[in-house]
């Protein structure tokens, strides 16, 4: 089974966590289940970018992601080549590695 490993973030998951999970789940649906408060205002819908991750490891390996997918993280604060859209990412085989942005379009966190 594949582990996700979230690194620190302040308020969200200050001590960085590490879990299984099965292929095939929403990265997000994940996040939400292990305690990790991401927002996703859209419910999962592929409709904003508040979701919005960096896949530090693990990213090559993921499937494509999709043109509204793009269209959308063209909006998202913080946005790198490792970006993705957390309600799009259906974990894989692969391990991942997990950077919570500091910001969202509907937040600060500081």
């Amino acid at each position: 089974m594949p582990r996700i490993r979230v690194l620190p973030h302040e308020s969200l998951c200050p001590q960085g966590t590490e879990f299984e999970v099965e292929s095939g789940v929403s990265l997000c649906r994940e996040l939400l289940d292990h305690d990790i408060a991401i927002e996703h205002a859209c419910e999962m819908s592929c409709a904003c970018t508040t979701c919005h991750v960096i896949v530090r490891e693990g990213f090559d390996a993921l499937p494509e992601s999709q043109e509204k997918e793009d269209d959308l993280l063209d909006r998202a604060w913080g946005l790198t080549m490792l970006s993705r859209l957390s309600c799009q990412v259906e974990v894989g085989d692969t391990d991942l590695v997990i950077e919570l942005p500091k910001y969202t379009i509907n937040l600060e966190r500081e």
